[in-house]
Order: C-alpha cells, then structure tokens, then sequence
C-alpha cells in the first residue's frame, strides 16, 4: 500500500522496513568498527588522552610521554566523528521514510547508495585517498538523507 504509513504489527513482513533493518545494521556495525580502529591507533601509536591508558605503558613520569595526539589517531577519530554526524540522522530519518510506504525498489536504491557512500567516505579516510573522493561520498550520502527527509515531509504533511 504505497503512500500510507505501515501500521506497527505490519513492519516484520514489511520489505522495505526488513531493508532499512539491514542497511541500517551495516551502517551501524561500520561505525562500530571505526571505535575499534580507532583503538588500535591509539595502542599501536602510543597516542592516548587518558593518564589511566596511558599507564598501561609506563608509570608516573614515563606514562606521561605516551599522553599525545598522533595524526593517524586524529584521522580515524575524525572519520568516526563524520560517521556520528551522518549516520545518525540516517537511522531516524530512514525508520520514518521506510515507515511512509515507499516503493522497495525505490527505498533500496536510497539505502544502498547511502550505505555505498558511507564505506566509500570511510575508505576514503583511512587510505587516505585523495580529493574530491571523501568530499563527493559525504554529498551523495547526505543527499540521499535529505531525499528520504523530503519524501518523509511530503508524504507526511502533503507538500
């Protein structure tokens, strides 16, 4: 039923809702990988903001040298906090979109593209490729946010 809002009994057999689920969950588990990649810059680089981690590398005076910034640390940090900003309005946005009884083909070529770019912008990252590789992924990802904001928005108020 095209058009109508999905009654919440409705969702498991609902497609595009299953397809939000999944796409969703991608995105979602690639941010939670770039906590784990952030991690393993920090042990492997020695880079840590916190005295308490640092300490597992020396005491007292010696752990201080391990309290610094690193680059590649800073990087990755900035790819997650890229993620946080892009990713979340994703998840909400999707959930009313996928609830406003999109076509699935349609809603499919949204979370596809989306979850395409958010991969893309984090490779991007962490090669480091260069300009405008990460500039375009980030634009094509938060167009397609915006699409699903629009179609939620007219679907929703009539516009």
């Amino acid at each position: 039923r095209r058009g109508e809002m999905a009654k919440l009994t409705q969702l498991i057999d609902n497609e595009v809702f299953r397809a939000y689920a999944t796409y969703t969950a991608i995105v979602l588990l690639k941010m939670m990988l770039m906590s784990l990649i952030t991690a393993y810059f920090r042990v492997t680089r020695k880079a840590f903001v916190n005295p308490e981690d640092a300490a597992s590398f020396g005491k007292g005076e010696s752990a201080k040298k391990y309290l610094k910034s690193d680059p590649d640390v800073e990087r990755v940090r900035r790819g997650h906090l890229n993620d946080l900003e892009n990713i979340v309005p994703f998840v909400g946005i999707g959930l009313l979109y996928a609830l406003s009884g999109p076509e699935l083909s349609t809603a499919l070529l949204h979370f596809r593209i989306f979850t395409g770019a958010r991969i893309l912008h984090t490779l991007a990252y962490l090669i480091p490729l260069p300009q405008p590789g990460r500039g375009l992924s980030w634009a094509v990802g938060y167009s397609v946010t915006f699409s699903m904001a629009y179609k939620v928005l007219k679907t929703a108020w009539l516009l």
